[in-house]
Protein backbone atom coordinates (compact mmCIF):
# COMPACT_ATOMS: atom_id res chain seq x y z
CA UNK A 1 0.00 0.00 0.00
CA UNK A 2 1.48 3.36 -1.11
CA UNK A 3 1.33 6.71 1.00
CA UNK A 4 -1.30 7.97 -1.29
CA UNK A 5 -3.23 5.14 -1.13
CA UNK A 6 -3.46 5.65 3.08
CA UNK A 7 -3.79 9.58 2.29
CA UNK A 8 -7.05 8.65 0.15
CA UNK A 9 -8.51 6.42 2.74
CA UNK A 10 -7.94 8.76 5.76
CA UNK A 11 -9.67 11.90 3.51
CA UNK A 12 -12.81 9.52 3.07
CA UNK A 13 -12.92 9.10 6.77
CA UNK A 14 -12.87 12.41 7.47
CA UNK A 15 -15.67 13.08 5.23
CA UNK A 16 -17.63 10.04 6.77
CA UNK A 17 -17.01 11.18 10.81
CA UNK A 18 -15.71 14.92 11.05
CA UNK A 19 -18.51 17.80 11.40
CA UNK A 20 -19.33 20.00 9.00
CA UNK A 21 -18.82 23.80 9.49
CA UNK A 22 -22.30 24.29 10.85
CA UNK A 23 -22.51 20.95 13.28
CA UNK A 24 -19.16 21.87 14.77
CA UNK A 25 -21.16 25.31 15.98
CA UNK A 26 -23.68 23.64 17.64
CA UNK A 27 -23.94 22.36 21.26
CA UNK A 28 -21.24 19.25 22.31
CA UNK A 29 -24.05 17.20 23.12
CA UNK A 30 -25.64 17.61 19.37
CA UNK A 31 -21.99 17.25 18.02
CA UNK A 32 -20.07 14.69 20.04
CA UNK A 33 -17.92 13.73 17.13
CA UNK A 34 -16.14 16.30 15.57
CA UNK A 35 -12.79 14.97 14.73
CA UNK A 36 -11.43 11.99 13.21
CA UNK A 37 -8.49 10.66 14.90
CA UNK A 38 -6.12 8.02 13.42
CA UNK A 39 -3.99 6.04 15.84
CA UNK A 40 -1.20 4.58 14.18
CA UNK A 41 0.68 1.85 16.16
CA UNK A 42 3.96 -0.57 15.88
CA UNK A 43 7.13 -2.02 17.55
CA UNK A 44 10.05 0.09 19.27
CA UNK A 45 11.78 1.70 15.99
CA UNK A 46 9.13 0.35 13.05
CA UNK A 47 8.85 3.68 11.61
CA UNK A 48 5.74 5.49 13.36
CA UNK A 49 6.62 9.29 13.49
CA UNK A 50 8.49 9.14 9.83
CA UNK A 51 4.95 7.83 8.61
CA UNK A 52 2.66 10.17 10.74
CA UNK A 53 4.96 13.03 9.16
CA UNK A 54 5.30 11.98 5.60
CA UNK A 55 1.79 11.25 5.68
CA UNK A 56 0.71 15.20 7.31
CA UNK A 57 3.00 16.58 4.42
CA UNK A 58 0.90 15.25 1.53
CA UNK A 59 -2.32 15.56 3.42
CA UNK A 60 -1.66 18.97 4.20
CA UNK A 61 -0.10 20.35 0.92
CA UNK A 62 -0.77 23.95 -0.58
CA UNK A 63 -1.62 24.77 3.52
CA UNK A 64 2.16 26.28 4.86
CA UNK A 65 0.12 28.15 7.64
CA UNK A 66 -0.15 25.93 10.55
CA UNK A 67 -2.79 27.98 11.92
CA UNK A 68 -5.43 27.11 8.57
CA UNK A 69 -4.36 22.95 8.09
CA UNK A 70 -7.12 20.35 8.55
CA UNK A 71 -4.89 17.30 9.39
CA UNK A 72 -2.50 17.57 12.55
CA UNK A 73 -0.03 15.29 14.17
CA UNK A 74 -0.16 14.38 18.01
CA UNK A 75 2.79 12.10 19.50
CA UNK A 76 1.87 10.04 22.41
CA UNK A 77 5.56 10.32 23.52
CA UNK A 78 4.69 13.68 25.36
CA UNK A 79 2.62 11.52 27.59
CA UNK A 80 5.48 9.80 29.15
CA UNK A 81 5.86 10.37 32.78
CA UNK A 82 9.07 12.35 33.83
CA UNK A 83 12.13 10.50 34.98
CA UNK A 84 12.13 12.42 38.42
CA UNK A 85 8.14 10.08 38.81
CA UNK A 86 9.64 7.33 37.33
CA UNK A 87 12.36 7.49 39.89
CA UNK A 88 10.00 7.16 42.73
CA UNK A 89 7.80 4.47 41.20
CA UNK A 90 11.13 2.49 40.63
CA UNK A 91 10.17 2.33 37.04
CA UNK A 92 12.90 4.40 35.51
CA UNK A 93 14.66 1.22 34.44
CA UNK A 94 11.34 0.32 31.97
CA UNK A 95 10.85 4.01 30.58
CA UNK A 96 9.04 3.17 27.41
CA UNK A 97 6.87 0.27 29.20
CA UNK A 98 3.38 0.86 29.25
CA UNK A 99 2.89 1.87 33.06
CA UNK A 100 5.60 4.36 32.37
CA UNK A 101 3.36 6.70 30.72
CA UNK A 102 -0.18 8.70 31.70
CA UNK A 103 -2.46 6.52 29.55
CA UNK A 104 -5.70 8.46 31.29
CA UNK A 105 -4.43 11.81 30.74
CA UNK A 106 -3.50 10.52 26.87
CA UNK A 107 -7.19 9.26 26.64
CA UNK A 108 -8.80 12.09 27.82
CA UNK A 109 -6.62 14.03 25.17
CA UNK A 110 -7.81 12.60 22.74
CA UNK A 111 -11.22 12.76 23.61
CA UNK A 112 -11.01 16.76 24.33
CA UNK A 113 -9.55 16.60 20.65
CA UNK A 114 -12.18 14.61 19.28
CA UNK A 115 -15.16 17.36 20.90
CA UNK A 116 -13.18 20.79 21.05
CA UNK A 117 -13.19 22.37 17.43
CA UNK A 118 -13.82 25.52 18.69
CA UNK A 119 -10.76 26.59 20.80
CA UNK A 120 -6.28 25.51 20.18
CA UNK A 121 -5.87 22.76 22.25
CA UNK A 122 -2.07 22.62 23.17
CA UNK A 123 -0.94 19.23 23.71
CA UNK A 124 3.00 17.91 25.71
CA UNK A 125 5.56 16.83 23.19
CA UNK A 126 8.96 14.91 24.30
CA UNK A 127 12.09 16.52 23.85
CA UNK A 128 14.16 13.67 22.49
CA UNK A 129 17.60 15.65 23.47
CA UNK A 130 16.40 16.16 27.09
CA UNK A 131 14.51 12.62 26.93
CA UNK A 132 11.33 14.23 29.17
CA UNK A 133 8.10 15.69 27.92
CA UNK A 134 7.31 19.16 27.63
CA UNK A 135 3.73 20.75 28.52
CA UNK A 136 2.16 22.43 25.86
CA UNK A 137 4.03 21.69 23.17
CA UNK A 138 1.97 20.24 20.39
CA UNK A 139 -0.91 22.87 18.95
CA UNK A 140 -4.04 21.59 17.49
CA UNK A 141 -5.60 24.51 16.07
CA UNK A 142 -9.28 24.51 14.73
CA UNK A 143 -8.92 24.40 11.26
CA UNK A 144 -7.57 20.85 12.16
CA UNK A 145 -11.04 18.36 11.74
CA UNK A 146 -8.21 14.98 11.49
CA UNK A 147 -5.78 13.91 14.08
CA UNK A 148 -3.08 11.50 13.42
CA UNK A 149 -1.48 10.03 16.85
CA UNK A 150 1.27 7.54 16.81
CA UNK A 151 2.49 5.40 19.80
CA UNK A 152 3.18 1.53 21.02
CA UNK A 153 0.21 1.03 22.49
CA UNK A 154 -3.04 1.83 21.39
CA UNK A 155 -4.31 -1.58 21.10
CA UNK A 156 -3.35 -3.08 24.61
CA UNK A 157 -6.31 -4.40 26.03
CA UNK A 158 -5.98 -2.68 29.51
CA UNK A 159 -7.27 -0.52 31.64
CA UNK A 160 -6.56 3.15 30.21
CA UNK A 161 -5.64 1.53 27.19
CA UNK A 162 -8.84 0.99 26.31
CA UNK A 163 -10.01 3.97 26.89
CA UNK A 164 -7.14 5.08 23.99
CA UNK A 165 -8.65 3.02 21.91
CA UNK A 166 -12.13 3.83 21.79
CA UNK A 167 -11.03 7.71 20.90
CA UNK A 168 -9.93 6.89 17.45
CA UNK A 169 -11.37 6.27 14.29
CA UNK A 170 -9.09 3.33 13.31
CA UNK A 171 -5.59 2.09 14.21
CA UNK A 172 -3.09 0.92 11.79
CA UNK A 173 -0.32 -1.26 12.48
CA UNK A 174 2.81 -0.48 11.12
CA UNK A 175 5.32 -3.35 10.49
CA UNK A 176 9.01 -3.32 9.19
CA UNK A 177 11.90 -5.66 8.41
CA UNK A 178 12.72 -6.34 12.12
CA UNK A 179 17.01 -6.33 11.82
CA UNK A 180 16.61 -2.56 10.43
CA UNK A 181 14.04 -2.03 12.58
CA UNK A 182 16.29 -2.80 15.64
CA UNK A 183 19.62 -0.95 13.93
CA UNK A 184 18.02 1.93 13.61
CA UNK A 185 16.62 1.88 17.56
CA UNK A 186 20.52 1.07 18.50
CA UNK A 187 21.33 4.33 16.34
CA UNK A 188 18.66 6.63 17.81
CA UNK A 189 19.80 5.74 21.20
CA UNK A 190 23.05 6.01 20.33
CA UNK A 191 22.29 9.40 18.71
CA UNK A 192 20.65 10.78 22.06
CA UNK A 193 23.69 9.84 24.31
CA UNK A 194 23.89 6.88 25.05
CA UNK A 195 26.85 4.41 24.70
CA UNK A 196 26.83 1.77 21.92
CA UNK A 197 26.95 -0.77 24.64
CA UNK A 198 24.31 0.95 26.66
CA UNK A 199 22.48 1.19 23.85
CA UNK A 200 22.63 -2.75 22.22
CA UNK A 201 21.40 -3.65 26.15
CA UNK A 202 18.54 -1.07 26.12
CA UNK A 203 17.34 -2.45 22.77
CA UNK A 204 17.44 -5.84 23.86
CA UNK A 205 16.54 -5.64 27.93
CA UNK A 206 13.71 -3.12 27.67
CA UNK A 207 12.57 -2.20 23.42
CA UNK A 208 12.64 -5.78 22.35
CA UNK A 209 10.06 -7.05 26.07
CA UNK A 210 7.69 -4.08 24.76
CA UNK A 211 7.78 -5.14 21.27
CA UNK A 212 6.30 -8.18 21.92
CA UNK A 213 3.79 -7.00 23.36
CA UNK A 214 3.43 -4.63 20.62
CA UNK A 215 3.43 -7.40 18.20
CA UNK A 216 0.39 -9.66 20.31
CA UNK A 217 -2.22 -6.35 19.83
CA UNK A 218 -1.15 -6.83 15.74
CA UNK A 219 -4.51 -8.65 14.52
CA UNK A 220 -6.53 -5.64 16.57
CA UNK A 221 -5.65 -3.54 13.99
CA UNK A 222 -8.03 -1.91 11.39
CA UNK A 223 -5.20 -2.16 8.81
CA UNK A 224 -1.92 -2.97 8.23
CA UNK A 225 1.05 -1.38 6.28
CA UNK A 226 4.36 -2.54 5.72
CA UNK A 227 7.08 -0.05 5.66
CA UNK A 228 9.24 0.25 2.80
Amino acid sequence: MRLQELTDRIERLAAATTDTPEQAAEDDAAAPRRRTIIGIVGEPGAGKTTLAENLLALLNAGTPDPEQQQFAHVPMDGFHLADAVLERLGLLHRKGAPETFDVYGYAELLRRLRRDRHNAVYAPGFERTLEQPLAGLVPVFPAAHTVLTEGNYLLLDEPGWRKVREQCTEVWYVEQDDRLRIRQLVERHIAFGKSPEAAEAWVRDVDQPNAGLVRAMRDRADLVFELQ
